[in-house]
């Protein structure tokens, strides 16, 4: 089974980060392109703007965040089919994500999300 990995945009790639994907809908402010070292941008994964807005990172409201993005991930199925694809052809996807909180951002939500549906076909 792929290893799906969660990595901030600020910190060095390195080769152990396999496939690098950006799951933001906007660029990482100060961060140069080849910095972030991407292969992909996949805009269309992160949380919609008004999910984003509504949460606002608050630590309180993860659970309720959570359970929403993962309604949105549910319906965004062809992005998230791309996303599986990805993880399908590489031995490891890196997810990468500018919110400042390592444990407080969508993309701990979004790896255990592609987690559980890697899980789920392989059973």
């Amino acid at each position: 089974m792929p290893t799906i990995l969660i990595k901030h945009a600020y910190d060095a790639a390195c080769t152990g980060d396999g496939y690098r994907v950006l799951v933001d809908r906007l660029w990482p402010r100060g961060v140069s392109k080849e910095h972030a070292a991407l292969d992909e941008w996949l805009k269309d994964i992160a949380p919609s703007p008004d999910l984003r807005t509504w949460w606002n990172h608050d630590p309180e409201r993860m659970a309720e965040f959570a359970a929403r993005y993962d309604a949105e991930l549910e319906e965004n199925t062809t992005t998230v089919q791309h996303l599986l694809d990805v993880a399908h052809a590489h031995d490891t996807v890196t997810l990468i994500y500018a919110a400042h909180d390592p444990t407080v951002n969508h993309a701990v939500v979004l790896q255990r999300f592609i987690q559980q549906r890697l899980t789920a076909a392989e059973s």
